[in-house]
């Protein structure tokens, strides 16, 4: 005669899997990137990024100065912190996995729990999110925007 399971033994497992499902976005591989972003200038690349190597992101023109666009389908965020100088980060709140909604006021904001990250670095300005967002490397040439 076989014995079902007992309830205790399903109870145990299923909190086993909900405690291992509640770690924070990120932290199976160290999570997202402590050092700060670098600026990126017309002419530079490196690699990185969720969208094709190459392929023409946005034009220069469509990041306001002070402020950033997200491409979601690329889970990216790029931003122009200062005249000339953007900056690209992951658009995956590194709290709980959302992808980040709106740019404002100096911060990439993610409305699934109210995390805000700076537009300059990608680091923490509000939490819940412990972590900054990557940053991901792009090649800005003459008046184009691509992810490298």
């Amino acid at each position: 005669m076989t014995h079902p399971s007992t309830r205790r033994a399903v109870l145990a497992t299923g909190t086993a899997a909900l405690i291992a499902g509640c770690s924070n976005y990120g932290d199976e591989n160290g999570g997202g990137s402590e050092e700060g972003a670098s600026s990126v200038a017309p002419e530079e690349s490196g690699t990185g990024g969720e969208a094709p190597a190459g392929e023409e992101l946005t034009k220069t023109a469509d990041i306001p100065v002070g402020g950033g666009k997200i491409f979601k389908d690329e889970k990216v965020v790029v931003t122009q912190p200062e005249e000339g100088g953007f900056k690209a980060f992951s658009a995956v709140c590194t709290h709980q996995g959302c992808i980040v909604a709106t740019v404002s006021d100096g911060t990439i904001n993610c409305a699934c729990h109210g995390s805000e990250f700076r537009i300059a670095d990608g680091a923490v300005a509000k939490g819940p999110a412990q972590k900054p967002l990557p940053a991901k490397q792009i090649t800005v040439t003459g008046d184009s925007i691509s992810v490298s």
